[in-house]
């Protein structure tokens, strides 16, 4: 979906002369054996299928610029785990599928009430053995949207990729702790076996987004728990 939608709205796009283009691209394209920041210089080397697609889409807008250098704006923005909801606690994430994701399975497991959240490993090279990601809240990913937007209409032609993230790390433990914590909670966990293309670290180097979109993410990890458990309620509340 991600190649065949993007190819058909290019298609479309250059029939109406309609050459300025945001690409929700991913972290996921980035190669992840390395326990450091990742800056959009490091090598690109998706782990899984979705990635893939993401980095086949890059590379397809990539050629698509250096085919026409003078006709085309292009910027991928690398999106690094967004979590959280509108502050309302109307508009949230409402996965489908039985979900992956921390924030969501975190959300699955308070629906089930099963009060006990599983944990892909404990012997991880982290500080307390559990995953770090850089999580970045919804409404700062919008916000960098919008500056996205206003920095590709203001300047010449190009064809940029930025990381959209915090540049924080946070373990699994650690983002556990905030969640019960603001949310007046009890949330408990068990332990499983790593998961198959799991990774320790995986943090942003969000330095170029900021100096170019003059853009900051200002949302702490209490407001997307915060802001998460709201949109969590408001579903329960519709049943």
């Amino acid at each position: 979906m991600n190649l065949n939608g993007t190819l058909n709205l290019l298609k479309i796009m250059k029939m109406n002369c309609c050459r300025t283009f945001l690409f929700s691209s991913s972290a996921t394209v980035y190669q992840f054996n390395q326990n450091k920041l990742l800056s959009e210089e490091d090598p690109l080397e998706p782990f899984n299928p979705y990635g893939n697609t993401k980095f086949a889409v890059e590379k397809i807008l990539h050629d698509l610029y250096k085919s026409e250098p003078n006709k085309w704006k292009i910027i991928n923005l690398r999106y690094f785990n967004p979590v959280g909801s509108h502050p309302t606690g109307l508009i949230g994430e409402d996965p489908n599928i039985k979900p992956t994701n921390l924030f969501p399975v975190i959300q699955h497991t308070l629906k089930r009430k099963t009060k006990k959240l599983q944990i892909f490993g404990n012997d991880w090279p982290t500080k307390d053995g559990t995953c770090v990601r850089d999580y970045v809240h919804v409404m700062d990913l919008a916000e960098a949207h919008v500056a996205a937007h206003e920095f590709i209409n203001n300047n010449k032609n190009n064809y940029i990729s930025l990381n959209i993230g915090t540049g924080r790390g946070t373990t699994v433990l650690e983002l556990l702790k905030e969640f019960n914590k603001v949310n007046n909670l009890n949330l408990g966990y068990e332990f499983l076996p790593r998961r198959k293309g799991d990774t320790a670290y995986v943090v942003a180097d969000n330095k170029l987004a900021i100096k170019l979109l003059n853009w900051m993410p200002k949302k702490t990890l209490g407001d997307m728990c915060r802001d998460s458990y709201k949109w969590t309620l408001s579903q329960n509340e519709k049943k």
